[in-house]
């Protein structure tokens, strides 16, 4: 027994031996500071408008454009969402691997209970039935009696019950380096739902803002139908007074018609919206609408930070990050191919033939032993799997670096469109401005006989476009926020991978 103890008690002190590169984040290209970003040292360090609530730090950034219905939405898209559900359920497997990779830290036991009642054939001959029931040990299969030249067989028990324990100590850290593997797939897995769900977010968000676009549009063209349908009702009394002829009435009567036509095709635009919204909050889109609002929101301010921060933001970084250390401990479980592995056994219980006697001490049996297995000659098999393994860390540091990249291009793709949509959108204000006392003016002519009615249309069409090209900024800008935000991370951060 002291020989059995000395092999366990040295199983365990090399159970701290690992093989295999140690993990360290290689590093990524990060700029010194965003080039799009307009430079304010009093908001360099702050994300948030100044509001009494810390939206960006908990998460809600939507708080951050004050609309109560947008609040609610997102509130019911997280709880109700299927991508948002799929991916949770992803995260929860992944983390059900790492429970069945530490199992293998600890022994199997098995027991095989069994009775039964046997009975050799007669028929052998006598040599072989003696030979067969020499014994009412295992594998007994009955007594056996000579009387008077004749063989007789009776039937006989055996009752068994064995246990088994087999345990391989994790000598080179090839279960160390599984239960790492594991653990960091489930954070791949925990930050691809966190941007599962920060892309939900976002397209809720954006897809929201783009059908209050839609009013707003809706409402100006409704405007352009009032003011085309007093156009119809001046020219007809002009023409029925025989003042103007009838070309201004129908004209008059082309304008207003083009105009309704173009708010009924925004309904089709705006319908289908709101069913993506619908579907994004988990409900059907025959049971969900939303009233009609202009866009009326006010874009938040949202300061960058500093460009390193985005590693941590960026659940996507993450991810690609996570990936890394996963490849490195499928290395080590590759290196760990290179050794022997041991295994440590033993097995006892009891059996007998009687019933009574089952469990007694002197039924008992058991055994103890090792084995190792080393593998001699493999033609070079583990030296390539640990060649693959190379090459995919090698691979997944490639795609860490390009996923940063890629995130800092977005950030500076969105901060340029915010500041030149802000820009844009001033400037296009003053057009609009404009071309509301041009049409002022060409419609107080026409009525005064000055001018034609088509100089009333060219100036009402003029401002038409100039209220769609301000609308459509608007929009634009509020969607553009939403993916700055996105690209920012949404208020997210490492900290919370679990």
């Amino acid at each position: 027994m002291r020989a059995e103890w000395t092999c366990v008690i040295a199983a365990f002190t090399l159970a701290g031996c690992a093989v295999g590169p140690k993990y360290r984040m290689p590093p990524a290209p990060v700029p010194a500071a965003y080039k799009e970003a307009v430079v304010d040292p009093s908001q360099a360090q702050e994300w948030k408008v100044a509001s009494p609530q810390d939206a960006m730090r908990r998460g809600k950034w939507w708080e951050m454009f004050d609309d109560s219905e947008l609040n609610a939405l997102q509130e019911q898209l997280d709880v109700n969402n299927q991508n948002i559900a799929q991916a949770y359920q992803n995260y929860m497997a992944a983390r059900a691997l790492i429970a069945q990779a530490r199992a293998q830290r600890f022994p199997t036991v098995t027991t095989s209970p069994s009775v039964s009642r046997s009975r050799s054939s007669a028929t052998l001959g006598s040599g072989a039935a003696l030979a067969l029931g020499s014994g009412t040990g295992t594998g007994s299969a009955g007594s056996v009696a000579v009387q008077g030249g004749s063989t007789s067989v009776q039937p006989v028990n055996f009752f068994s019950l064995p246990g088994d324990a087999s345990w391989e100590p994790d000598l080179w850290g090839a279960i160390r380096n599984t239960i790492n593997q594991f653990r960091y797939a489930a954070q791949v897995s925990a930050a691809d739902m966190e941007n599962v769900r920060l892309s939900e977010h976002s397209t809720l968000a954006q897809t929201f803002f783009l059908l209050r676009g839609q009013d707003a549009l809706l409402n100006v063209l409704e405007g352009i139908v009032a003011a085309d349908r007093k156009a119809v009702d001046y020219a007809r009394a002009q023409y029925e007074t025989g003042i103007a002829d009838r070309i201004a009435l129908v004209e008059a009567q082309t304008a207003l018609q083009t105009a309704e036509a173009t708010a009924i095709g925004v309904g089709l635009t705006r319908a289908q919206f709101e069913h993506a919204i619908a579907v994004l909050i988990g409900k059907p889109p025959a049971e969900f609408s939303l009233p009609r609002k202009p866009l009326d929101a006010v874009p938040p301010s949202v300061p960058p930070g500093i460009p390193s921060e985005l590693l941590e933001r960026r659940p996507d970084i993450a991810a690609a990050e996570r990936l890394m250390a996963e490849a490195n401990a499928q290395i080590g479980i590759a290196y760990a191919a290179y050794y022997p592995t041991v295994t440590l056994s033993g097995g006892g219980g009891f059996e007998t033939t009687s019933f009574l006697k089952w469990l007694a001490w002197p039924s008992h049996f058991w055994s103890l032993g090792a084995s190792a297995v080393q593998t001699i000659f493999d033609a070079g098999r583990r030296r390539a799997v640990v060649e693959q393994f190379t090459a995919a860390y090698n691979a997944d540091v490639a795609s860490y670096r390009q996923t940063v990249l890629t995130a800092f291009q977005q950030v500076e793709d969105f901060l340029a469109a915010e500041r030149i949509l802000a820009e844009q959108t001033e400037k296009q204000m003053e057009a609009v401005a404009s071309a509301r006392e041009f049409f002022r003016l060409e419609y107080d002519r026409y009525q005064t006989g000055i001018d034609p009615y088509i100089n009333v249309l060219t100036a009402q069409t003029t401002l038409l476009a100039a209220e769609q090209t301000l609308v459509n900024l608007q929009t634009e800008r509020m969607t553009s926020i939403v993916q700055l935000i996105a690209a920012l991370g949404g208020g997210w951060d490492r900290s919370r991978l679990p």
